[in-house]
């Protein structure tokens, strides 16, 4: 999700012409409406010739008449709203950058449920698999979760209608609801003969911002930060409470595969560790003049030795907030080079409710540096899965002096490689034998859990669990040799114990196994002594030219 400008949304005032003759003619507008936006912003300026405009003109009436006669001569019935939607608009929008963006009425729907952190339904995520509907991971503490819905659960009915076959944007419609209306949902669970039968009370489903926080060492906060949405800042806010800040000697915000979100919640998390006035990121565009971005409350009083983690999805808002950390020596950035997305997005709403999610302008760290990484001469694939550092990025520097780069994303000051899965972890992922914890859970915890063990929070994988293992990756006809095994066994019992915490205790407890194997959280804990010692040299620097600028005759 882009960072969207909430103070500086436009509107474009294109409303639908109800009555009309022909969905054609409508979404037809619709298109008219984003060449009239697109027109405004990126077109010829208002003394432009009439011969300009009359190309414009003849463009959208060479448009119509190829719309016309595709819908009078293809080959099978046409759906328009597809070829418009999906096609003509998408198109269009990704010859000017990768981020701007057409939201069709669903679309538009689920993009406002994520900025504002909440929406009405039984709270658990699904993900489609097998042609069936499988849950991911019910969130914590909502009504699937007191329902007793588990990771790796099929839904097979809702409300008596079959799921077979359904997408899951479809089964998810169904799922959702108003706040204390009853859904009747029917579960397939391995190792049960029969469907699992509960009755789930819809509710408000809040999508915290911070999805995770706790000590991971005596004195040591974490704190996971899952979106920029409405509610980050206070989510936020509360952790800090919670872990008891004031008294921590360290904290680390980790904003690994945090794909961006509000631009205003990023400046308010900025503000809560800078000083006041301090800059925290400023854009400009063709049509916006230069906007500046500061601190407006400050940090009052929180000096904590500070470590932010990020990896090549940390984009966007997360690219605010780190560059704004590293530019002003407030703490260390660890772990990935972010991915480079430095497109300042504003909404548009259309008509038919439809939006246009348009660039407008670009993103800047407080020392002048550009965020967004080169997407020119490249095809939308490999600007998105095969990033590629810049040829000669930009050099800027930080208030102490240190060199930071531009044009490419933010690069750590202390850079940790994520570790690559061998070819034995590689076979058992493909084959789906474990899944990461945000997916759904892996086919061998479903199978072994299917025979009903007794798990508490002291379950240990143990000899009798990997013997398990061993005979589902033999029912399976999974080769694996005794010596893959035996090399990759404390991965193993990571990976088995991770996903059995997950399911059967929560998501959250699967993030606390996960944290138990993570070198890049590992690094971040070790670095806390750098990091304090760089936020006081930089406190000291600073104080030292503000007295000899106020001292200069």
């Amino acid at each position: 999700m882009s960072p969207s400008q909430q103070e500086t949304n436009a509107s474009a005032d294109v409303s639908g012409t109800s009555g009309s003759p022909t969905r054609g003619i409508l979404l037809l507008v619709l298109v008219l409406a984003v060449s009239a936006v697109l027109g405004g912003l990126y077109g010829p300026a208002a003394s432009a010739t009439a011969s300009s405009s009359d190309d414009t003109q003849d463009s959208v009436k060479t448009f119509t008449r190829v719309l016309s006669v595709v819908e009078r001569n293809y080959a099978d019935p046409v759906d328009t709203d597809k070829a418009i939607y999906d096609g003509a608009i998408p198109g269009m929008l990704h010859v000017l950058d990768p981020h701007s963006n057409f939201f069709d009425p669903k679309q538009y729907a689920l993009f406002r449920e994520e900025q504002e952190g909440k929406y009405y339904g039984v709270g658990m995520v699904v993900a489609q698999r097998d042609n069936q509907t499988v849950v991911q991971y019910p969130f914590v503490n909502s009504p699937a979760y007191k329902a007793g819905i588990r990771p790796g659960d099929t839904i097979a009915k809702v409300d008596g209608k079959s799921c077979t076959g359904l997408t899951t944007t479809e089964v998810a419609d169904m799922l959702k609801g108003a706040k204390g209306t009853p859904v009747h949902i029917a579960l397939g669970r391995e190792g049960w003969d029969k469907l699992i039968e509960v009755t789930v009370v819809r509710d408000e489903i809040p999508r915290p911002g911070v999805e995770f926080a706790e000590m991971v060492k005596p004195g040591i906060g974490y704190v996971r930060v899952f979106t920029f949405n409405e509610t980050t800042d206070s989510d936020l806010t509360d952790a800090l409470k919670q872990l008891d800040v004031s008294k921590l000697d360290g904290l680390i915000i980790d904003l690994r595969n945090n794909g961006g979100g509000l631009l205003n919640q990023a400046v308010g998390m900025c503000d809560m560790f800078l000083d006041k006035n301090e800059l925290v990121v400023s854009h400009r565009g063709r049509s916006s003049p230069e906007r500046p971005y500061y601190a407006v409350r400050g940090n009052q009083g929180i000096e904590v030795p500070l470590i932010v983690l990020v990896n090549s999805g940390s984009a966007s808002a997360s690219e605010i907030v780190s560059g704004a950390i590293q530019d002003h020596d407030r703490g260390l950035i660890v772990g990935e080079t972010s991915f480079g997305k430095g497109l300042v997005q504003t909404q548009f709403p259309l008509s038919e409710n439809t939006a246009l999610l348009l660039t407008t302008a670009r993103y800047y760290t407080p020392s002048g540096r550009l965020i967004q990484r080169d997407y020119k001469n490249q095809t939308l694939y490999d600007y998105h899965y095969n990033p590629q550092p810049p040829k000669a990025p930009e050099v800027k520097l930080t208030d102490t002096g240190r060199q930071v780069y531009g044009q490419g994303g933010i690069t750590p000051d202390v850079a940790v490689a994520a570790p690559k899965p061998d070819d034995f972890e590689q076979l058992l992922e493909r084959r789906g034998v474990f899944y990461p914890v945000a997916q759904s859970v892996g086919d061998f915890v479903r199978y072994y859990l299917g025979e009903k063990p007794a798990i508490t929070k002291d379950f240990v994988v143990d000899d009798a669990v990997i013997a398990q293992l061993r005979k589902y990756l033999s029912e399976q006809h999974i080769q694996v040799g005794e010596s893959d095994i035996q090399q990759n066994l404390p991965w193993l019992k990571w990976e088995i114990k991770r996903e059995v915490f997950t399911t059967v205790f929560g998501v959250n407890d699967g993030y606390r196994i996960a944290l138990e194997n993570d070198p890049q959280l590992d690094k971040a804990i070790t670095s806390i002594p750098q990091a304090k010692a760089l936020y006081a040299n930089a406190r000291r620097i600073v104080a030292e030219r503000e007295t000899g600028a106020s001292t200069r005759p």
